[in-house]
């Protein structure tokens, strides 16, 4: 019987075969919270904390890095059943608390993250943690194989660096393939938090629930196309979608790494968001793209023009059929209309339309509901990937993960199978993943979305772009349909950042959110228009969370 936590690690290290990763990690951080003495949720609530109220309650010693952890454990311990968040959680949480306290008491300085309580995307590398992408075959809890990296992810060096507590990582679907669920993750489905019946938005859906179901303060989320804009704004959250460049992406498992791929925030509030970015943001020299960072990072940082007056005197641009032309809901476009009173109340001028008569609506792939370009570079992405990932890790490259699995992802029924029937240069590249592909179609394509997009705002002299992020509600978590996103791919395409913030709610119960979105490197201004926005609104949806399984809770555990 595992009756002590360092006893439940050892088996965890060990990693026996009747016990999974998962239900390891959940036993040693129960245990922990069963033999160690605690304040726990009881006496503090850990609900809509910020990142200041932590740091506040620290310096007040209200509680201990050690205890506000264990609330968060407490909590999850409590709902992680019914909203399946994490696939595996951090048994050195606890331990990296009780640090993090003995470092306070000491009186030496600290990173602005210390002793916060945070969460990281399943693709994301942490060392020593099990990297999944989401994919049964890499997942010995359900019979595969598991990746094991010996090297965190930059952006994970960078939370330790911050005084983080990483709590586990979160749910993905396989591959990160999915814009609305994670309901093909070999860890079956997980729910939105505000309403469990409402799909939880993409790929970075159990980042998404874990903030917004307060299980942590903040957490890193990854989009490619839609996964860090599309759950916020489903489950009530701010969210920063960077530049691309901006944040390194290296050690994070791929779609389309080289052009598309970007690791940013996922918070309740705007201030938390831009404090989240201030530590990841900037280069490394683990990833070659960030040199074009240099200079781009605010000196005074991101909460640097986080104003109640921001807005005024701004000149914002509508969503419209210049720049697509499906049209928006009925309910959307009534939710919209009170989202620009709200923008003019606040003294900006709003702009109708400013794509009119450009070209960027003809830019997009036709036929297709999702356009994939820059996904070309999946293949080599992938193998440099799994090349990093260290020498003890179980495979190094495609064809040798191939070997190990018995199957191929970018076959016709694997999760990647699409992608090489409509990019021939990735089906090209499959056959040399370890040589760069030819993308030169790809930076073509996105200049010319910049020439499109740029031109619109000098033509108008805008200040920033600010969009219903979905044109309709959210569909059901189980149901076919996609989510009605208004600006995916064109901004990753682009590789122009976006800040997602609550707007309203639709009468089914999900969430409805605003887009704003600016030129590459604009991610300051965003955040300060985005937060007198907040300021002025409050319209954040605070969930109520429920001890109810779903209905369907099996629908989605097979192998992919």
């Amino acid at each position: 019987m595992l009756n002590h936590p360092s006893l439940a690690i050892m088996r965890c290290s060990a990693r026996p075969e009747k016990i999974t990763i998962k239900q390891c990690s959940a036993i040693a951080a129960a245990l922990f919270l069963s033999v160690v003495p605690h304040v726990g949720a009881a006496q503090f609530n850990v609900v809509e904390l910020t990142i200041d109220d932590v740091q506040a309650g620290f310096a007040e010693k209200k509680f201990t890095s050690e205890e506000l952890t264990k609330a968060y454990l407490d909590r999850i311990k409590i709902y992680e059943p019914y909203y399946n968040a994490f696939t595996s959680m951090n048994s050195k949480a606890l331990e990296t608390a009780r640090a993090i306290d003995k470092r306070r008491a000491s009186g030496e300085a600290l990173g602005p993250l210390a002793g916060v309580p945070v969460v990281v995307k399943e693709a994301i590398d942490i060392a020593g943690m099990p990297s999944t992408v989401g994919w049964a075959p890499l997942s010995s809890a359900t019979g595969g194989v598991d990746l094991i990296p010996e090297h965190d992810a930059p952006v994970v060096t960078r939370l330790h660096q911050a005084g983080a507590i990483i709590l586990g990582k979160t749910n993905i679907p396989a591959f990160s393939n999915d814009a609305t669920r994670a309901n093909t993750s070999w860890d079956g489905p997980t729910y939105n938090v505000v309403n469990k019946e409402i799909a939880p938005g993409a790929s970075s859906s159990g980042t998404a629930t874990a903030i917004s179901g307060n299980f942590a303060v903040v957490g890193l989320a990854e989009e490619t196309g839609g996964s860090i804009q599309n759950p916020a704004s489903a489950q009530s959250l701010v969210s920063v979608k960077p530049t691309f460049a901006l944040v390194p992406n290296t050690g994070v498992a791929p779609l389309a790494g080289s052009t598309r791929d970007v690791v940013g925030p996922h918070a309740r509030t705007v201030r938390d968001a831009a404090i989240l970015l201030d530590v990841l943001a900037g280069y490394s020299a683990a990833d070659a793209k960030t040199v074009a960072a240099i200079g781009m990072v605010p000196a005074k940082g991101y909460t640097s023009k986080l104003s109640t007056t921001a807005l005024k005197g701004v000149r914002v641009g509508l969503y419209g059929p210049g720049w697509r032309t499906k049209p928006l809901s009925n309910e959307t476009r009534a939710l919209y209309q009170r989202a620009i009173q709200e923008l003019r109340a606040q003294g900006a001028v709003v702009v109708e339309d400013p794509f009119a008569g450009s070209n960027i609506s003809s830019l997009a792939m036709p036929n297709v509901e999702y356009d994939p370009r820059g996904t070309e570079s999946l293949a080599y992405d992938f193998e440099q990937y799994l090349q990093r990932l260290g020498p003890s890790a179980a495979a190094h490259s495609i064809e040798s993960l191939k070997a190990i699995l018995k199957v191929d992802p970018f076959s016709s029924e694997g999760p990647l199978g699409w992608y090489p029937t409509v990019l021939p240069e990735l089906a090209k590249s499959l056959k040399e993943p370890a040589l760069p592909p030819d993308l030169s179609e790809f930076y073509q394509l996105r200049e010319a979305y910049l020439a499109a997009y740029n031109g619109a705002f000098k033509k108008h002299n805008l200040d920033l772009l600010v969009y219903p992020q979905s044109s309709a509600e959210i569909p059901t978590v189980y149901e076919q349909s996609r989510y009605p996103e208004t600006a995916v791919s064109e901004i990753n395409i682009i590789g122009s950042p976006g800040v997602t913030v609550p707007a309203g709610q639709y009468k089914n119960g999900s969430p409805f959110g605003l887009l704003f979105m600016g030129p590459m490197w604009s991610e300051a201004d965003l955040l300060g228009y985005a937060y007198a926005y907040e300021q002025s609104t409050h319209h954040r949806v605070v969930p109520v969370l429920t001890k109810v399984k779903s209905k369907r809770p099996d629908i989605a555990r097979q192998a992919n």
